[in-house]
């Protein structure tokens, strides 16, 4: 499961770059990384239904959100560096998206559910913003949300069982209120030039 999850990341990867990438050399335009927060090329799917468990131990679904925009990130409570500056960058955008951040709900997804339980989860966000809504589930549960958003992750080795990393890959999806995909935008992005990405797709309701 975890290798056909690393091949369909690393082709959502090359398929996001090839495809952007192509459209701006068509243009004359070199392409850049910051490109990236564009709806992916023709034919490619991302995203769809899952089915996990809030912190308050509550299951949820992809259709509990329906009729408002999220923004998705899969990580995990123990990542050291990636998950909590691109969880800051989160809070900040939508704090310079003013009145319209309410129309947009952060969901961070665990790819470690054996430590982020639910309980750990909603105590995590917490210290980012009380607007983000962790999920968690069974490991079932969580490599089909990930297989859907074709986020790769594995855990790294390590002598001691309790004492781990994960590997993951460092995405910010933007799902439109239909459910249905609309932006990737790549880790490391100004909080800025989200919060501007985010606002042109959601003034513009596409």
């Amino acid at each position: 499961m975890l290798k056909f999850i690393r091949l369909a990341a690393y082709g959502l990867i090359a398929l996001l770059v090839a495809g952007v990438g192509g459209a701006l050399w068509w243009r004359g335009e070199a392409p850049r990384l910051s490109d990236i927060g564009m709806a992916m090329p023709g034919g490619v799917s991302v995203g769809g239904p899952f089915t996990l468990v809030n912190g308050a131990g509550e299951t949820v679904t992809d259709a509990s959100f329906r009729g408002r925009w999220m923004l998705v990130y899969f990580g995990y409570t123990f990542c050291p560096d990636v998950c909590p500056t691109d969880l800051q960058t989160i809070s900040a955008a939508m704090d310079r998206l003013g009145p319209l951040a309410q129309r947009l709900v952060p969901v961070f997804i665990t790819v470690d559910p054996e430590r982020d339980t639910p309980a750990a989860l909603a105590e995590y966000t917490k210290l980012f913003d009380e607007r983000l809504v962790g999920l968690s589930g069974s490991k079932e549960q969580i490599a089909a949300a990930a297989k859907s958003y074709r986020v790769y992750y594995a855990r790294t080795k390590s002598k001691d069982a309790s004492d781990y990393l994960m590997d993951h890959s460092s995405f910010i999806y933007l799902v439109g209120p239909d459910g249905g995909f609309r932006a990737l935008f790549r880790h490391g992005m100004a909080v800025q030039e989200l919060a501007d990405a985010v606002k042109a797709r959601l003034e513009s309701g596409s």
